[in-house]
């Protein structure tokens, strides 16, 4: 692959962790907002039906999402390092760690998600993460020597 074609995919790598991170401090600090309408309205329905949060859900809910927040930003500020570090330099440890701490999360969070039938959050969250970082990590593969 041209250099210029490896930075651009590099490129998009680092951003779409970045704006994940933006997304994970949305989570934490505004998971009620308009941003999450749709996700928290399938998320009521799933797990409460017509019900509407309580003050005491909601509280819970809220808390929840600061954690998840928090967990969203650390990791996606790891996968920003690894993207400007290690994966530039084309260290093939470093295109591993972001395929396996990707697809980890991915497998786990759907696998639990599906199994509570909250389908809402793989269409609308797991999916979209998952072509916006796993499209460079395809896109570069053939610079880090990978065989199947």
């Amino acid at each position: 692959m041209a250099k210029d074609k490896f930075i651009f995919w590099q490129k998009w790598l680092t951003w779409a962790n970045i704006m994940t991170i933006g997304v994970g401090l949305l989570v934490a600090f505004a998971g009620n907002s308009f941003f999450f309408e749709v996700h928290n309205q399938y998320t009521q329905k799933v797990f409460f039906g017509s019900e509407v949060f309580s003050p005491q859900t909601l509280l819970f809910k809220n808390w929840l999402f600061g954690i998840i927040g928090g967990t969203i930003v650390g990791f996606h500020v790891l996968m920003v390092m690894i993207s400007e570090y290690a994966f530039k330099q084309k260290q093939k440890w470093a295109y591993h760690a972001m395929w396996y701490g990707l697809l980890s999360w991915f497998v786990i969070d759907s696998s639990v998600s599906y199994h509570y039938g909250a389908i809402h959050n793989i269409v609308l969250i797991n999916i979209v993460a998952l072509v916006l970082i796993g499209l460079p990590l395809v896109m570069t593969r053939s610079n880090f020597k990978v065989t199947l």
